[in-house]
């Protein structure tokens, strides 16, 4: 009998996105005229998946959604994209997580997430998803979910012999915890500066250097610094670093989440992480030069 192929294990969030653009992003008090707006199904652990899913892998989605419209379109699109969201529950007396994310007329964005059905998110959900944690290779997580429900997924991922994924995003305080059971922490620069406790990151020998410092909490630290590129170390003194590709920029927005997916699914097929971060950074250029639809 023939063992399964390696897996992403997804445990996360799930937003339906309201995408709205304008000239530029509205300051405190301004109304903003804009162009025109499209939904898109997101959340960065549904993105991730997706991104995931892309490459051949196995991908599979654990999360919630409310019995809604939001909820019923997150699982459509899913399913449209091979993602195994079987482990995807329903709950009631709750809306389904969203967003509303604005662009300016450079392609960069702001966000307002409400979170809804996915802070209801614990350990009752990972025990119902155990053949998922059973199977996987590489448990994928992010900051949208309550920090008590990461650690019980990332307990039952350990407990199989998998490895643990952070995206600390959106930043936050991690629980000690938490923090012990990560392989791999991915942060950009600004989650980056909270965590290292950095004045700031803004270049890539700065991601260099951030990365270097959250290596001594962190067996292998990840820092992209958006159009800089990537920074890696795996050890408090041991760090190197990718420049981004050069492309056309058309849109930020989701290239975290096409950089982290990819990443995962390449470890999961055990490569190394030069090989796995050459493959992320190229992905995200893709992603980034890319016209949307809609």
């Amino acid at each position: 009998m023939t063992s399964p192929s390696p897996s992403v294990v997804v445990f996360g969030s799930l937003h339906y996105d309201i995408m709205v653009q304008g000239p530029a992003r509205p300051r405190k008090g301004e109304t903003v005229t804009g162009d025109s707006w499209h939904p898109k199904c997101g959340g960065k652990g549904g993105n991730q998946a997706v991104s995931a899913a892309k490459t051949g892998i196995r991908s599979v989605m654990v999360g919630a959604v409310a019995n809604d419209d939001f909820g019923h379109a997150l699982t459509e699109n899913l399913a449209r994209n091979n993602v195994d969201h079987r482990f995807v529950k329903t709950v009631s007396g709750v809306g389904s997580g969203m967003s509303v994310a604005i662009f300016d007329s450079e392609g960069d964005y702001g966000a307002v997430i409400v979170s809804g059905s996915n802070l209801t998110l614990g350990e009752p959900d990972v025990d119902a998803a155990s053949e998922a944690f059973a199977e996987g290779a590489v448990l994928l997580l992010q900051n949208e979910v309550p920090d008590h429900a990461n650690v019980a997924a990332a307990k039952a991922m350990k407990s199989v012999g998998g490895s643990v994924i952070l995206n600390a995003a959106p930043a936050r305080s991690l629980s000690p915890e938490l923090e012990g059971l990560v392989d791999v922490l991915v942060v950009n620069a600004i989650e980056a500066e909270q965590l290292a406790a950095l004045t700031v990151v803004d270049t890539l020998t700065g991601a260099e250097e951030a990365a270097k410092l959250l290596a001594a909490r962190f067996p292998t630290v990840v820092v992209t610094a958006g159009g800089e590129g990537v920074a890696c170390a795996t050890a408090p003194g041991e760090a190197f670093s990718m420049e981004a590709i050069e492309v056309e920029l058309v849109s930020t927005h989701g290239a975290g989440d096409e950089f982290t997916g990819v990443l995962a699914a390449e470890l999961a097929r055990a490569r190394d992480i030069r090989s796995a971060l050459d493959a992320a950074n190229r992905a995200a250029a893709v992603l980034v030069s890319t016209p949307r639809a809609g």
